[in-house]
């Protein structure tokens, strides 16, 4: 395969494609079970939002750390896992931080106007939480360079939680639901953050960054991760509360694999058994979209 070709491939995280149409689209089809007004060709607009948006994001993370990301010492650990040819290709050189800008824009762009040619005011609720999301995205990165306290993550990771929640308002409208949806998807994201953190934590203390592990410890994240779980397991069934019988039952055994995952980090609380049980993070993120997802189809 040409080399420009898999530092693409890299750069946009493309082994993950699906999820994250599935993640967006979970918000729409739970708005239009509530609204209505469903239907294929919105599905699959609402669908290209979400791909485009997440991978403008992924680009944009790369561009605003390229300088850092220079100094990683393994690559053989997160960055593999998140990329299948295991390069950071704007730190390396492979794409320049002209052409990955350009590209960041061009997904922006792209991304936009999908995004107006929804009905209004949805349209200008997706672009408010669009621009906020890249505005969190770049704090966090530019923060976590130097800080005490765990802002940049707390605040960061804002964007994330609110990814569902702009699939939702594409169809709906701020209400009840997509805050309950909020609240139970945001301490999912910072658990998630924290086991990424304790994974890449060699490469954080070289690139000189304030994590949760380079702050707090293994010890610490574990226990960091665990609190912010069981947050998310006890908004899970508040949010149980809004959503029918089959979301339930995802969201159950959702909840079941991230407490599989969180008894192993806390029993070992290293990088090497939270990278084992990693995919159980990203398999209960799909399981909860997926459910919900399948629940207001039928």
């Amino acid at each position: 395969m040409n080399r420009k070709i898999r530092a693409y491939i890299d750069l946009l995280r493309l082994q993950f494609f699906f999820a994250w149409p599935l993640l967006f689209s979970s918000g729409y089809l739970l708005a239009t079970s509530v609204y209505g007004g469903f239907s294929w060709p919105a599905l699959i607009q609402v669908a290209l939002i979400g791909f485009f948006g997440f991978e403008a994001g992924f680009v944009l993370n790369d561009y605003v750390d390229r300088n850092y990301d220079k100094f990683d010492i393994e690559q053989d650990r997160l960055t593999k896992y998140w990329r299948v040819f295991g390069s950071r290709p704007v730190s390396e050189g492979l794409i320049s931080p002209r052409d990955a800008l350009v590209l960041f824009l061009l997904l922006v762009a792209i991304t936009t106007g999908l995004i107006v040619t929804l009905p209004y005011p949805n349209s200008l609720f997706v672009l408010g939480i669009m621009l906020v999301c890249y505005v969190l995205e770049v704090f966090y990165q530019v923060k976590k360079r130097k800080e005490r306290m765990p802002v940049a993550q707390l605040a960061g990771r804002i964007d994330f939680a609110l990814f569902p929640v702009a699939g939702y308002l594409c169809a709906g409208s701020p209400d009840s639901t997509a805050l309950m949806y909020f609240a139970f998807f945001y301490p999912f994201a910072i658990a998630h953050l924290g086991a990424n953190d304790l994974i890449d934590v060699n490469n954080d203390r070289a690139r000189r960054m304030n994590t949760i592990t380079t702050m707090y410890g293994e010890s610490g994240t574990a226990y960091w991760i665990a609190g912010f779980s069981v947050a998310n397991i006890i908004m899970g069934f508040l949010f149980m509360t809004q959503l029918g019988w089959i979301a339930r039952v995802g969201i159950v055994l959702g909840m079941g694999l991230l407490t599989v995952a969180n008894i192993a980090i806390l029993k070992y609380q290293t990088p090497d058994a939270c990278l084992k049980v990693l995919p159980l993070f990203h398999v209960t993120m799909l399981i909860y979209a997926g459910s919900i997802a399948l629940n207001s189809v039928l």
